[in-house]
Parts: structure tokens; sequence; C-alpha cells
């Protein structure tokens, strides 16, 4: 039985780059190429660059907001901040270029399409690094952490999915009921949630409660 093809963008920030990229993937069976009037039809879009500076990232995050593909970014050279940017944007897959054979494109393309990701072992290691020193250092000293939400409105979903009522709350809480209320809104609005079982929702997905 023959898989379905992966139908892949190629965009590069000059036509050498992408004609080379192309030329590299397209008599690889497992890969459909997409012209750019086709890019709506894509599983996967793999931008090529030199690096991820500010027009890449622009770029990047248009990507995300107009196509429902998975992004995969190969690049000469990436920092650390870099690395963090591309998280941020939505990329999935990570590649050097010096590390961008067709056999590894094939491999990091089928990886983003089953919502797997790729990245080099070296840069998931400073990766995660960098996550454990926001945590520390930004995001602990405020009472957060990565799901967004301060530890007392944590501790208010947790008290909903209970079953108490906002009058039980504020008396296990030590708050007004005022307060539990705009502690509430300000979940709903700033996550963009409908209301407070799925604020609670939400909250379970991010295994917090």
């Amino acid at each position: 039985m023959i898989s379905k093809r992966i139908a892949v963008r190629v965009q590069a920030e000059d036509p050498i780059s992408q004609s080379g990229v192309v030329a590299q993937l397209r008599t690889r069976p497992e890969l459909r190429l997409l012209e750019a009037a086709e890019i709506g039809q894509a599983d996967v879009v793999l931008l090529v660059a030199d690096g991820l500076d500010q027009r890449t990232a622009t770029q990047l995050r248009a990507l995300r907001r107009t196509v429902a593909a998975a992004l995969v970014l190969v690049v000469s050279t990436l920092d650390d901040t870099a690395m963090a940017t591309a998280v941020e944007c939505g990329v999935v897959g990570l590649l050097r270029r010096s590390e961008a054979t067709a056999d590894q494109l094939v491999r990091v393309l089928g990886s983003a399409v089953r919502g797997e990701g790729a990245i080099p072992p070296d840069l998931l290691g400073r990766l995660l690094e960098q996550m454990g020193k926001l945590q520390r250092q930004v995001l602990d000293p405020r009472g957060l952490n990565f799901s967004g939400l301060h530890q007392r409105e944590i501790e208010v979903l947790r008290l909903i999915s209970e079953g108490h009522d906002t009058r039980e709350i504020a008396a296990k809480l030590a708050f007004s009921e005022r307060t539990v209320k705009n502690v509430l809104h300000d979940v709903t609005s700033r996550l963009q949630l409908r209301n407070r079982a799925h604020a609670v929702a939400y909250a379970m997905r991010q295994g917090l409660i």
C-alpha cells in the first residue's frame, strides 16, 4: 500500500537556495512539491533562510496565521535567541543547512506532518536549558508558568472543577467574592476563553489541575 505523499511548499529568501532545495527533493517519491499558488494545499511549508532575523520571523508568523501547514525551518546559522524565536513562531522542525541532506529533510518533513517535531539533539538541550532559565528567572518571580496563569488563578479554577461556587471559593482562599469574579474575568479575557467551564477545561488540558 502506497502512503499518501507529503505536500510540501518550499520557500527561500533567494531563488538559488530555493532551486537547490527543490532539486534535492524533486525526485523523492514521499513528497509532492507545490507551486506558490498551491500553498493552501501544503501539509508542510519548508522555509530556507540564512538566519532567523526579523524578516524571517515576520514571514514565519504570517505563514502561521494564513496556512494550516506545519512549519519547518532550514537556516545557515542559529543562536539561542533565534532558536527561541523559531519556537515562538510555531516552527516544529529545525535543521541547519549544513545538515540538510535530502534524507534528513524527508525525515524532518515526515515528523512535522505527524506532529512529532524535530530539532538537532544539541539544540534541544540548549532549548530546554533556556526554558528552565525562563521559568526560574522570569516566570517564577511573577507567580506565572508557561500556561500564562498565575498561581491564584490556578487555585480558583481547581476549586471550580471540584464543584465549589463563588462564595465557597472566596471563603476557602480568603478572597472577597468580587476578587474571585475578577480573577475569572481576567483569565477568560486574557486567554480568550468563553466561560468558566472553558477555563477549567483549559487548565485541565495544560495539566495544571
